[in-house]
């Protein structure tokens, strides 16, 4: 149990020691079970959380403004397009204000090229710690919440294999913040990482890197396939989602061309009986129906979509408490 953790940002879990994101999983299940008891817990009364959204939400918001409130907090909603930031507030104007109004700021701005840039930029400039709610490189809360499932669902993640797949959607071409996170995490916790992906749809390469070292260090293994029912075959976690083709080009109307070719890239049950007996699927939501993922799978007993909503909620709770 780390206890040092006070005015520390949140960017990326790369940025934290494997110890303190044990402490934020210790923290997260206590208030999880203090809540499902029913147990008062406002460990940040009479602090309040800036959120600061560049990019539409629904459970990032609701889970953190639910989550502030139940720290006996307030989470202050703040739109880009509707205040001066749409203006020419710049990143350090932000840090500096906000900074003194608030005991935190939370920013989610996922514009590719920027959003990460943006986060430490004000970071850079804040007093009080900056927590990235979803970046163009990350999305740490989404992928602590993940890890914090798959412990309940599977127990300790040493040794489970996950297979972080690309799946076809035709809604938007969406980042590549959450498999960037997942296998950067993953591979911290000892897991056996495949990335599942066509050829257009490489992560970042540093980020691979990263991922090829954290494996080396904790035991696990990381791979990438191109096969995507190969991709499946005896995982214990399937976690099979979209992401847009950023590295191969950045028109999307190009990208959704490429993306076409691999519309037969969805989560069915036959790729899921092609994993273990007793897999699981995961995705952050929303997911695109019958396209990404079949009903079938998203709302059948394999399915843990829910638990990792709610997670959202323990996790940031946790860190929030911790660093604010």
């Amino acid at each position: 149990m780390q206890t040092h953790l006070r005015g520390r940002d949140l960017i990326t879990t790369q940025e934290w020691t494997k110890d303190e994101i044990d402490t934020v999983l210790d923290v997260a299940f206590d208030l999880k079970r203090r809540r499902a008891l029913g147990e008062p817990h406002p460990l940040l009364r009479d602090k309040v959380l800036a959120m600061l959204f560049f990019f539409s939400s629904t459970r990032t918001r609701a889970s953190f403004e639910a989550g502030m409130a139940q720290l006996g907090g307030h989470a202050q909603f703040i739109e880009s397009k509707t205040t001066q930031i749409a203006h020419g507030d710049t990143a350090t104007e932000i840090g500096e204000i906000l900074g003194r109004y608030n005991d935190g700021i939370a920013i989610r701005q996922v514009d590719w090229g920027v959003g990460n840039g943006y986060i430490r930029a004000v970071a850079e400039a804040s007093r009080v710690p900056v927590l990235n709610m979803q970046c163009d490189w990350y999305h740490p809360f989404q992928i602590l919440a993940d890890l914090m499932t798959i412990i309940e669902k599977k127990g300790d993640p040493r040794g489970l294999t996950i297979d972080v797949s690309y799946a076809y959607a035709s809604s938007y071409q969406k980042p590549l913040s959450v498999p960037q996170s997942l296998i950067l995490l993953a591979t911290r916790f000892g897991m056996n990482v495949r990335l599942t992906r066509p050829p257009e749809f490489r992560l970042m390469p540093e980020v691979v890197a990263e991922a090829e070292e954290n494996a080396r260090r904790s035991g696990g293994s990381f791979e990438i396939l191109e096969d995507f029912d190969e991709g499946f075959r005896d995982a214990d976690v399937v976690y099979a989602k979209s992401w847009g083709a950023m590295l191969t080009t950045t028109d999307e109307e190009e990208s959704a061309r490429i993306a076409s070719r691999y519309s037969d890239w969805i989560a069915d049950e036959r790729r899921m009986a092609l994993a273990a007996d007793d897999a699981i699927y995961m995705h952050p939501l929303p997911a695109d129906r019958n396209i990404e993922v079949t009903d079938g799978v998203l709302d059948g007993p394999r399915s843990a979509v829910f638990d990792q909503a709610e997670n959202r909620l323990h996790v940031q709770k946790a860190v929030m408490a911790l660093t604010m």
